[in-house]
């Protein structure tokens, strides 16, 4: 819920839907999502960039191209994850 709560915080004019059987947030196309697992959570930022660009803070993390792995013991901070779907917000706005 922490998470939830921190993308909505970050994009309050993002629509919240299901897609691809997970929460998916979009704003002027895909911004983020997120699952949980047996093993572990993922955020996914749908744009190969953002593990790029937030490389040294995500290095505690698993990364899997767009898909940010992490744990309920090891959380990603909020502040990380608002700074990422800033990040796309501002991308996906730079499209339109």
């Amino acid at each position: 819920m922490a998470l939830r709560k921190t993308i909505r915080a970050a994009a309050p004019m993002a629509e919240e839907k299901i897609s691809y059987n997970i929460p998916l947030y979009t704003y002027r196309g895909h911004l983020v999502g997120f699952a949980a697992f047996k093993r572990h959570c993922s955020l996914f930022v749908t744009n190969s960039s953002v593990p790029k660009r937030f490389a040294k803070e995500l290095a505690p993390f698993t990364i899997n191209h767009t898909t940010i792995q992490f744990t309920p013991d090891n959380p990603l901070p909020a502040a990380l994850v608002r700074k990422i779907v800033k990040v796309r917000v501002g991308e996906n706005e730079k499209k339109v």
